[in-house]
This record gives structure tokens, sequence and C-alpha cells, in this order.
């Protein structure tokens, strides 16, 4: 296809069926004019290609494509080189198959362990998410096929998450459930971003305006197509009229019609649906210059086997039990050893290429006599612990518990699991821990066992990365992407889930995972950020300047001080103490990961944006940066701050209008009025502005007086014996907008 024709020549009726499915996943075709349709197709982590069937809960079978580590884990990489490296994959191999749009990634934030479909998504915070998302865009596009960011917006739960309102005050929304796919939209430019399900404020997010045209494309400048979730767009002329270009699936030849009727009544502006059909053109377009060569199989899986074993986090490791060395006999515990759970239910499920088991690879990798025992009966399980010089077991969540779809109940792993696990640490205190869950559980045993890995759900070749990352072929060096916390009533959603009556309040707010943990000091499992190496790391010599732009740049000196080569993935945060407004201790603004070889030093260098440290300014509906000192902790984790530093920050100035209603607080605050204000009342009060005979002794009349609207104070003077022109106030509110000395 060379190029399109001008969309002048298309009926009115040619171009509304441009804005939804010819089927399940095609676009429609307009064969007069030479318009061909496009496929979309699944998924984050690999490309789910159906044979036959439509469906899009990873029912009906789907070509063999390779499975790479969903995000839960990949997240935990925190590399976006890495991740590139995966999107570019998946893109070839949605090239090859002829999907022109892959529908991936999603970067909703994990409000709670308990969503069913965590697995799909990077972090619980906004900026891991915002630059893996943008990584993984970046790397499908790179080859031609379009990604499909989603899900727009706050689908952070699979309960009622076709009806569920989530009610969320403006800083949250904008501060933690927007921002990643605002990061995303700026610096990645997907060529298409998906609405979820759900509403948001009580609006569905496919037929509101406000989010799909005045957010996404007005402020963030988003130039690609809106595509519904599937089944998502109700109502196809309200959804087209908000912003929404692409309706699927299809045939929706009713929803056509409807919108033929909007239009001639003028419900519809016949604009909207020119720009609509429009953007599915250049997304046609944009798609046709991807080329399909062959793929290698082999060279994927080996790139899902490197990218399991960056994901890897390793949580304990006391007296260095692991690596094991290859001379070691071992007794592998445990059914997911043999029979892996590497991926999550529902859409993004993946037919794969080929399905390593860590027992076969363990095996490979020894030399020395590797047992295995399913778990039951336990008795001989704990025999064949006993008998080894240590015991794997393999523990985690069955494949029902996770999924699209719904929720968890709990955070708990199965109770004849942990069962299995005392009596084998009772056999054998020489016990590693390798877990397979796709959200994360509690771990009422971390104190007690030696070594614990968690390993997620790692995609096809987790199990050879689980046994490289075991014997020491690879040093692991993820870190946790969300906390794990001591028990499900310490999370931060754990009174407002799943919600009730159609609603689900966000009563945390802004504190979400560690801003949660760390605000109410509480004790968590392993917090965000955390993760073990077979090396230890030195950090020395952390600077941190403010350039003229107001951006901010931290360097750090980190030396690889063990006996092997690593990763250290180095976090830097920002807090301020004395802000005007809620904000969590610390909050995660950027990071490296850095490899280093025994002894090697290298210099680290982030950068983080003015902008970057803004808050949402609900008076002024926009983005404010505070005026202060802030603090920025340059650390291994959230709470392992190998260097704190201070830095003056010049603020925004934001000047409100001082109304009547304006406190006597806001008032004085003000450079012009303030002055004024504390002539007046000193000239006013019997007693020349003080408090003698008004208020008992002890009593601070200053801070009481600071609430009052200045438009009331008549009232509470009059009562002091003293008397206030109203004229006065007006007066006194017009000195302020006289410029100050």
């Amino acid at each position: 296809m060379t190029s399109l024709p001008d969309p002048a020549e298309f009926t009115l009726e040619e171009k509304v069926s441009l804005t939804s499915g010819a089927s399940f996943w095609y676009t429609e075709a307009i064969e007069r004019v030479g318009i061909p349709s496009i496929m979309l197709t699944d998924g984050p982590h690999g490309v789910r290609k159906q044979r036959a069937g439509a469906d899009h809960l990873g029912i009906g079978d789907s070509e063999p494509a390779t499975c790479f580590p969903p995000a839960v884990a990949l997240g935990c990489s925190w590399d976006p080189v890495l991740v590139e490296r995966i999107g570019a994959a998946l893109g070839a191999e949605a090239a090859a198959r002829d999907v022109a749009v892959l529908l991936g990634p999603g970067v909703n934030i994990k409000r709670t362990p308990l969503c069913g479909r965590t697995f799909e998504y990077f972090s619980e915070d906004p900026v891991v998410s915002g630059v893996l998302g943008a990584a993984m865009v970046a790397g499908i596009q790179s080859r031609g096929v379009g990604a499909s960011l989603k899900h727009f917006a706050a689908n952070n739960q699979e309960t009622d998450r076709m009806r569920v309102s989530a009610d969320i005050d403006p800083r949250p929304l904008r501060e933690i459930y927007l921002r990643a796919f605002a990061h995303v939209v700026r610096e990645a430019r997907p060529w298409t971003v998906m609405c979820s399900y759900n509403r948001i404020n009580g609006v569905y997010t496919a037929q509101d305006r406000w989010l799909l045209t005045t957010v996404l494309r007005e402020q963030w400048g988003f130039d690609g197509v809106v595509v519904s979730d599937w089944g998502a767009a109700d109502d196809r002329p309200a959804s087209l009229a908000a912003g929404l270009d692409l309706a699927m699936p299809g045939p929706t030849r009713a929803g056509d019609a409807a919108i033929l009727a909007a239009v001639e009544t003028g419900t519809v502006d016949a604009q909207r649906v020119d720009e609509a059909a429009a953007r599915v053109l250049q997304l046609i377009e944009r798609t046709d210059r991807r080329s399909a060569e062959p793929v290698d199989t082999d060279a994927h899986h080996a790139l899902a086997r490197e990218a399991a074993g960056r994901s890897i986090v390793l949580l304990r490791n006391d007296g260095d039990l692991l690596p094991l060395r290859p001379d070691t006999s071992v007794a592998v515990i445990g059914a997911f050893a043999a029979e892996p759970r590497y991926q999550g239910g529902g859409s993004s499920r993946i037919n794969p290429t080929r399905l390593d088991n860590a027992l076969d690879e363990i095996r490979r990798l020894a030399n020395a006599t590797v047992t295995y025992h399913p778990g039951d009966p336990r008795d001989d399980a704990v025999a064949a612990a006993a008998a080894a010089d240590v015991a794997v077991v393999f523990l985690g969540l069955p494949e029902a518990a996770e999924s699209e779809g719904y929720d968890r109940d709990d955070i708990d792993l199965p109770a004849e699991q942990l069962a299995l696990l005392d009596a084998v640490l009772a056999a054998n205190p020489r016990t590693v821990v390798v877990l397979s869950n796709g959200g994360v559980v509690a771990l009422p045993f971390a104190e007690e066992v030696p070594a614990l890995l968690e390993g997620w759900l790692l995609g096809q070749a987790g199990g050879g990365a689980l046994a490289d990352v075991l014997f020491g072929v690879v040093n692991p060096s993820a870190k946790l992407t969300e906390t794990i916390p001591l028990r499900l009533q310490d999370t931060p959603a754990y009174l407002d889930f799943p919600g009730e009556h159609g609603h689900v309040r966000y009563g945390e707010g802004l504190f979400v995972g560690y801003r949660w943990y760390d605000a109410r000091d509480l004790d968590v499992a392993f917090p965000f950020g955390h993760g073990l190496s077979y090396t230890t790391f030195d950090y020395r010599d952390a600077s941190a300047i403010v350039d003229d732009a107001g951006d901010l740049t931290v360097e750090v000196s980190v030396t690889n001080t063990g006996a092997v080569a690593g990763r250290e993935i180095v976090q830097v945060y920002t807090g301020l103490r004395d802000s005007a407004v809620a904000r969590a201790p610390r909050e995660c603004k950027a990071f490296a990961s850095v490899p280093l070889e025994p002894g090697e030093t290298r210099r680290v260098r982030v950068t983080i944006r003015r902008e970057d440290l803004a808050y949402w300014d609900i008076r002024v509906d926009g983005w404010v940066v505070e005026n202060g000192t802030y603090t920025v902790d340059v650390a291994a984790s959230s709470r392992d701050v190998r260097a704190s530093l201070r830095v003056d920050v010049a603020g925004d100035d934001v000047s409100l209008p001082l109304t009547r209603m304006s406190s006597i607080g806001e008032v004085m605050a003000h450079p012009v009025a303030g002055p004024a204000l504390a002539g007046a009342m000193a000239s006013a009060m019997p007693d020349g502005g003080g408090s003698a005979g008004i208020m008992p002794e002890g009593v601070d009349i200053a801070r009481m007086l600071e609430g009052i609207p200045i438009g009331r104070a008549g009232v509470f003077a009059a009562a002091a014996g003293a008397e206030v022109d109203p004229a006065m106030i007006d007066a006194l509110l017009g000195t302020a907008e006289r410029p100050a000395d």
C-alpha cells in the first residue's frame, strides 16, 4: 500500500464504519477506495493471535508465541533498556503474524495486592510504571507495530470492573493514577490508547470527554487512536462525541446507525466523525510500514530467559546459603518446580513456543544428587529434605487464584503449602523458598527461612532462569516495585476495596504503596525497592545540584565491593518536610540500573525535571512546584537510604484572588494586603491589637483568627468591642490587586 485516499472521497456511512470493528479482532475495510482492515490482538507479554473463535479471555486456542515475563516480574528489573528489547521482540512477533496493533502495555497502578490482574502491571509507583511503560511502547513501535497503552484509566480492580465508579479526588487522580499514562504519552507517543471499562467519578471512561479529549489530547498532546476495551462503548454516539475513535469489537451496525442518526440531528458533530476516521486511517498508514520478517524463536526464548533472570528478587539470603554449589545435593519439593506457573489468566494468556521447568534445569546445572517430590504425601517430601544438603521448596498461588475478571479474597498462600514448609524446615533448616505468584503474598515464614526468592510469574523460560539464579549462573539484581506487607489489614485500600453499590472510594488518597507505609511508619515484610545480590555495593560522594532551569541533577559513585559481577538499582527519592499540602515522606523520582564488575566504580547520574517535583494544586487546577528545601535521598530501597541531601528549589508564584471568603490567615500571608490588615487590626482593637480581656490566658488568638473569613471579621470584632466597616474590608481586598514594593 502506498498512500490512502483522501477521506473527503468517503461517504459519511463509510467514515462511520471506520469507527468500529468489522469483527472481533479486525477493523473495517472499505474496498471501494482501497482501505484495508488491520488486526489488533493481545497482549502485554506475548502475541495472542487466536487460531479460531472470538474471545478476549484467553479461552480459545492461539498460535504459539514467546511468553515473556509478565509486567509483575519484568518491572522488577527496573531496566528500561531491557524492557525496550522485550518490546521490540513483541513487535517483531506481531509483525510476523500480520498483527498491526498489540494491546499493551498496561500501566495501571497496583492500588491493592488483591487485584486479580495485578500481574499485568509494573508497579505501585507512577514514575516506575511510566518509565517502563514508555520503554515497552518504544520497543513495540520500533517494529512498525502499534502499541495500545491501557487501561485508561483507574482500572485498579476486577470486581465489577465493567460498571464500578472509581471515586478519586483530583490530586491522587493526577499525581498517582494518570501520571504514568501522561509520561508514556509524552515520551513514547503510543499510536493507540485503550480506555477502560470502569467509570471515574461517575462517568464511564468511554464517554468521558474530560479524560479522552481535554486531558489526553489537549493537555498531553496525544495524536493517535483512542480505542475502547472490548465491549466498553455502550453508547456509540456519546463515546464518539467524547473522543473515542474506534469501538471494538464489531460489527456494531446498530451503533453505526445510531451515530448516523446523531449526526443528522446534530447531537454529534460530523467533524468528530471526520476526526475519528482520519485517525484510524493514520493508524493504518503507520502500521503498514511494519516488515514481517521470520522470528528466531530460539533467540526470543533466550531473551525471555535473560529477562526472567533479571526479574527474580532475592528477598533474603542469610548465611549466604545462595548460590548453591554444583556439588550440593538438593531436594526439590513442590509441584511448581515441575509444572510451573508462568503467566496469569485472561486475555494475556499465551500459548508458549516452549516451556522450561525449574526441576529439569536444576538437574542440568547440578553435579550432585537431585531428588524431587511434589509435596504430597508430606512425609515423603520431608524425608527427601532431611536426606539432602539443601531443600528447595516451591510455593505459590494456584492458577485459578489470579486472573482477569475477578479479584483475590486474601493474600495468603494455601494452608497446606505452609504446613509443608514448616515440616521441611524442621527436617532441614537449610531451606530455600521459591515463590510463584502474580501478586504479593503474605510471608509469615520470612524470618524463618534462610533464603527466599520472589519468582513472580516468569514466562516460558522462567524455569531455567530460576535455576540460573539458584546456582549463581545469574547474579540476582531485581528489586521490588511493590511493597510486600505483613498483613492484608495494613494495606492502603483495605477499608475501601472493592467498594459497594457500584462505587469504590479511593479513601487512601495519595498514599498508595510505600507512600502509605512510610507516612504511617508501618513495618512491612519487604519494602518497595528491596532486593539483594550475591555481591555488595557501596555508595559514596552523593551530590545534588539545581540548574538554572530548575532541573535537579543527582550523582553518586557506586562501587561493587564483592567478588562477582553484579547490577545495582540506584533509586532517588525526594520529599518536602514543610510542604503546605499533604505529601508522602518520600517519592521515587528517578532510578538507574548500573552493571558493575568486581571492584569497579561508576559515577551514576540521574536528572529530575523541575516539573516532576510538582503537585496538583486544586486551587488553580494545575501543576505547582512548591518553594522550599527538598530532601533528596539516594537509596538502595525506599527504606535503605545511603545518602540524604538537601536542595533549595524556587517554587512557582501562585497568586490567588482575595475575596470576602478568604481567611484572615490567607490575607495576612499576602505581601500587600497582609501588612495593611495588620495595621487595620491594630487600630481597630481596643487594646491596640492585643488579646487582653478577650481570651483566657494561654489561648493563641492569632491562630484562632487565621481561619475566620475576612468578610465575617466584623461579627467577631463587635464581640470584642471593636467595629469593622465593611467598606474598609473591600478597600483592604482592593490593595491585593496592587503589586508589592
